[in-house]
Order: C-alpha cells, then sequence, then structure tokens
C-alpha cells in the first residue's frame, strides 16, 4: 500500500490531532516519523522516549514532541531501572524536558522480564510504584500505565497461572492507585482491555480520574472490530471525553537499514527507511480507517496473535478487518484532538 497517497485519499483529519502515546527512539527513525506524522494530519506526539536520546529526538521533531517518563530499559541493572534509578529518571525528565507526566509499565511479562524480583514492582500499587507516583505528585506530573494485555496472549504466553495470574487482578491494583493518587490517569490500550467493554464501562463510572487511548493500533484495532459495530460507537460515544487518541507506534533507528544495533524486539520490523516510513504510516492509516470510514476493510498489518490462538486456521501473516465506525464529525474532534487539550495539554501548560 502507498500510505502517503492513502493520506490523500483521507484527506486532512477533522481537527489536527494530538497522538499521546508513542515510542520514538532515536533521531534518524524521527525524522523518518514526521513524514508519516505530517501525512496523516498528527499536530503532536507524547513519547516515551529514553532519557538519554530524548534531547537528540527533540532537536529533529522541536515543538511537535513532547516527553513521557520512562525507566532506563537499557541498564544492565534491571531492578535498579525500575526501582530507584526511575526515581532519578523522573526527577530528570521533569526537569530536563518539562515532562508532566510518567508511565508506570506494568504488564505481566515484566514478571518474566525482571524474573526473581519481580514481586517488588510487577504489580502497579506495589511500594515502588507508589513511591514512583509519590514523587510524580511532588513534581506535578499525571499518570499513563500499562496493566492489560491482550486476551490472546492470557490464553497462550501466560497460561501459567501461577506465574502470570488471572487478567481481572491487575485491575485491583489499578483501582487502589486511582484512588490513592487522585491525578488524571491514562490507562494505555483501551485499558489493556478492548475485548471487554463492559468491564471498561464500569471502571470509566467508578473512577472519575481515568480515561483511555486508543494506543496499540493492532491489537486494537481487531478487538474494536470483532463487536458489533453499534456496541463499539455506543461506548465511544458514551465516553467521548475520556477516550484519547494514541497509536503506540515505535520508531526506532534499527528500523533503516538491515543490520541491527540493539536487541529490541521491534528492531526486524523495518529494514530500510522506506521500510520503516511504511510501519509507521500504517498505524495511522488503520486508526484513521477505522473511526472515520463506515465498510469493513481488511488491515494491512499482519496480525500473530490470530495464529497464536487459532493455528489451524490462520498463519502468522494472516490480517484482521476493521470495521469502519463512521465516527460523527464532532466527535472525531474530540477524539483526535480537544480532548488530550483538555486534559494533556492544559497540564502541561499549566503545572
Amino acid at each position: 500500500m502507498d500510505y502517503l497517497a492513502q493520506a490523500d485519499l483521507l484527506g486532512p483529519p477533522p481537527a489536527p490531532i494530538v497522538d499521546i502515546h508513542a515510542h520514538i527512539n532515536g533521531p534518524e527513525a524521527s525524522l523518518v516519523y514526521d513524514r508519516a506524522r505530517r501525512a496523516f494530519g498528527v499536530r503532536r506526539v507524547y513519547s516515551m522516549t529514553p532519557i538519554s536520546m530524548a534531547a537528540g529526538v527533540r532537536e529533529r521533531l522541536g515543538d511537535a514532541i513532547r516527553f513521557i517518563a520512562i525507566p532506563s530499559w537499557n541498564l544492565a541493572d534491571r531492578y535498579h531501572a525500575h526501582t530507584r534509578g526511575y526515581l532519578t529518571d523522573i526527577e530528570r525528565f521533569a526537569t530536563e524536558m518539562g515532562s508532566r507526566m510518567l508511565k508506570l509499565w506494568c504488564a505481566p511479562a515484566l514478571r518474566g522480564y525482571l524474573g526473581p524480583d519481580a514481586p517488588d514492582i510487577a504489580d502497579i500499587d506495589s511500594p515502588w510504584r507508589r513511591e514512583h507516583c509519590r514523587l510524580g505528585m511532588q513534581l506535578g506530573m499525571m499518570f499513563m500505565c500499562h496493566v492489560g494485555d491482550p486476551d490472546t496472549w492470557f490464553a497462550t504466553k501466560y497460561s501459567d497461572r501461577a506465574a502470570f495470574g488471572l487478567k481481572p487482578h491487575v485491575y485491583v491494583g489499578l483501582r487502589r492507585m486511582l484512588d490513592l493518587f487522585p491525578r488524571p490517569w491514562i490507562a494505555a490500550h483501551m485499558g489493556g482491555w478492548p475485548e471487554d467493554l463492559d468491564a471498561l464501562d464500569r471502571l470509566l463510572e467508578a473512577h472519575p480520574n481515568l480515561h483511555l487511548d486508543c494506543s496499540a493500533t493492532r491489537w486494537i484495532v481487531r478487538e474494536l472490530s470483532r463487536h458489533p459495530r453499534s456496541q463499539t460507537a455506543g461506548f465511544l460515544t458514551k465516553w467521548r471525553t475520556r477516550v484519547l487518541f494514541g497509536s503506540d507506534i515505535v520508531a526506532l533507528d534499527d528500523h533503516l537499514r538491515p543490520d541491527k544495533s540493539t536487541g529490541s524486539i521491534k528492531s526486524d520490523q523495518a529494514n530500510s527507511p522506506e521500510a520503516a516510513l511504511d510501519l509507521y504510516a500504517s498505524r495511522y492509516w488503520c486508526l484513521r480507517t477505522m473511526f472515520e470510514s463506515t465498510g469493513i476493510t481488511p488491515s494491512p498489518v499482519s496480525d500473530p496473535d490470530l495464529a497464536m490462538v487459532a493455528p489451524a486456521r490462520h498463519t502468522p501473516a494472516d490480517q484482521p478487518r476493521i470495521t469502519g465506525l463512521g465516527l460523527p464529525r464532532d466527535h472525531l474532534i474530540d477524539l483526535y484532538a480537544t480532548n488530550a487539550q483538555r486534559l494533556v495539554e492544559s497540564w502541561w501548560e499549566r503545572s
């Protein structure tokens, strides 16, 4: 697919988009990402960029990028990076980059990543997470979190219940944190549970400080398209002021060349600037197509999760369908721009 031509066919969005969730990790890749961003009408991106790379990326993108505090994932001492080291990084993001949001990454995979040290920080309401949020409160920050992963993963790679628990468990701790730290929260990836809109509805009803973003394009497009169109559109309409646009695009300098210099699991997604541009632009095309169109369209993005749960029916290259929601123009303006301006942009300006 020629994504730049497709962007022209879509036309400008009804309001310049604020992408609340991406990972722009590398000065060279940021320039390729910039082409995709501009083509699809994205005015600003909020990025989880390592503190060691943030200044170089900002030099390329200027005011089009702002940074969300994250741990230094490249440190050899993983436990330190996600505990005391993260306190240092939060302060650096606030003072050096003007960050006004920190992220807690509490996906079940963290238990495997940290090994025996995981119990101290794997749960979102663990003592170290509370310490991170206390510092964030002192620095005038709001919060983003990643708690849930796809149901397909709980059915396969997380099937060891003793190691990973059940999916509903992670939301017990999230509810506690929402009450303990009464700042705005954004739960990434439709709260980690796009498969169960009723569960998300209950969460939003109970916690007025909770908001969702629609990042993790492949997962979100697949699962929101599985629901009846009326159910997904009805949910988004009910909570139209509490859902923000996000893509979860990961841009790496490794995407620009065949030889890789990092061990990122995302490094092999592209091997040239042209392939990287397609990778980044495809996410914006899928999301805008889902929100703006009214038909059913094959996704151009392969989805190996289909084969993970049904290997007899799917291959890793299979693509799900996109169900167009045809949201009204005024709703799209809220989703693409107004909600981010009201919640996040205004927080940055007044803090």
